[in-house]
C-alpha cells in the first residue's frame, strides 16, 4: 500500500486539524495544569510549594479535588481547534509556498523547519488571548479572582485595556516557532529513517513514532520561552508599576540571573509527559483524519 499524499482543500485540513488538537488536550491536560503551576513557582526548590511533577498532582487532587486539573480546559478546549487546526494547515499551505519558491518538488530537510517556523507564527496570532485566560485560571494565586474564562476576559479587558489580551505575543511568538520548526523538521527525519509504511498498521506506528520525538525535541528547545510566557502572562498590570517579566529576551535573562539555568526548564518533565505523547497523538489523529477526508474528497474518482 502505498501513501496517499493527494491534496486536499483547507477547509478538510483544518477540521482535521481541529479534531487532531481537540483529541490531544482531553488525553494530556492535567499535564498542562501541573507544568504551568511550576512554572509560576518563583525562587530555589527548597523554597517550592511543588517539589515535582507527583508532589503537584497529589497536591491539587488532594487540597483543591481532581476538577482543577482541569480548571481552565474551556479556553484551550476553544482555542485547539483553531490553533492545532492552523498549526497543520499552514504547514502544508507553506509547504507549497516555498516548494514553489525553490522550485523543488519534494520537501526537504530544511524546508522543513522552515514550514514549521512559518506554521508556529502564524498559529500564535489566534492563540495569544486564549492562553493568557489559561494561564490566569492555572495560576492558584488568582483562583480567587476569576470564576471563570469569560470573568478572566471582561477583568482583564476592563482593568487592562484590550491590547492586554496579547500580553505575551513576542515570548509565545518565540515559544511557538521554536516548537513546529523542531517538531516539523525532526518528524521529516524520524520518517525518512523509519521502516517505510506499506501498510496501515506501520503508517500509524511510524507517525506515533516521529510524532513523539519531534514532542520532546520542540518541548527541549522551546521550555525557557514557555517558562517567561507563563509568568508574562500570568501578571496582571498594576498602575504606575513596571512589570517584571515584559519581553522574552530579558525576562531569560532575569530568569538566569535569579534563579539559575535550571529555572528555564522549569515544568519541563510534564511538558515534555504530554507533549512527547501529545505530539504523538496529534500527528496520528490529524493524519488518519486527512487519509479519511482523501477517501471522501476523491471517491468519485474510485
Amino acid at each position: 500500500m502505498s501513501i496517499d499524499n493527494r491534496p486536499l482543500p483547507f477547509h478538510y485540513q483544518f477540521l482535521s486539524g481541529a479534531v487532531a488538537g481537540i483529541s490531544e488536550i482531553l488525553t494530556m491536560y492535567p499535564l498542562d495544569v501541573v507544568k504551568t503551576r511550576i512554572q509560576l513557582q518563583v525562587g530555589n526548590a527548597a523554597n517550592a510549594e511543588y517539589s515535582g511533577v507527583i508532589d503537584c498532582f497529589t497536591k491539587i487532587v488532594k487540597n483543591e479535588g481532581p476538577a482543577t486539573l482541569y480548571r481552565g480546559i474551556s479556553a484551550p478546549i476553544l482555542m485547539e481547534a483553531p490553533k492545532r487546526a492552523t498549526k497543520f494547515a499552514a504547514n502544508d499551505e507553506w509547504g507549497k509556498f516555498w516548494k514553489k519558491t525553490f522550485g523543488v518538488d519534494h520537501l526537504t530537510q530544511s524546508i522543513a523547519i522552515l514550514n514549521g517556523a512559518c506554521a508556529g507564527a502564524t498559529e500564535t496570532f489566534i492563540v495569544v488571548p486564549f492562553e493568557l485566560v489559561k494561564i490566569r485560571l492555572q495560576d492558584k494565586s488568582k483562583a480567587s479572582l476569576y470564576k471563570g474564562p469569560m470573568d478572566v476576559l471582561m477583568k482583564t479587558v476592563r482593568n487592562e485595556g484590550i491590547l492586554s489580551l496579547y500580553n505575551g505575543l513576542e515570548a509565545t511568538l518565540w515559544r511557538h516557532v521554536i516548537w513546529n520548526a523542531g517538531y516539523f523538521g525532526v518528524i521529516f527525519q524520524v520518517r525518512d529513517l523509519l521502516p517505510k509504511a506499506n501498510d496501515a498498521t506501520q503508517k500509524t506506528i511510524n507517525d506515533l513514532v516521529s510524532g513523539m520525538i519531534g514532542g520532546i525535541v520542540g518541548t527541549a528547545l522551546n521550555t525557557p520561552f514557555d517558562v517567561v510566557k507563563s509568568r508574562i502572562q500570568s501578571a496582571t498590570a498594576v498602575e504606575g508599576q513596571v512589570r517584571k517579566y515584559n519581553w522574552a529576551w530579558p525576562s531569560l535573562g532575569i530568569v538566569l540571573r535569579e534563579e539559575g539555568f535550571g529555572a528555564l526548564y522549569k515544568g519541563f518533565l510534564p511538558k515534555v509527559l504530554r507533549l512527547g505523547p501529545g505530539g504523538g497523538i496529534l500527528l496520528v489523529v490529524f493524519t488518519n483524519c486527512m487519509d479519511f477526508f482523501r477517501g471522501v474528497y476523491y471517491k468519485e474518482d474510485k
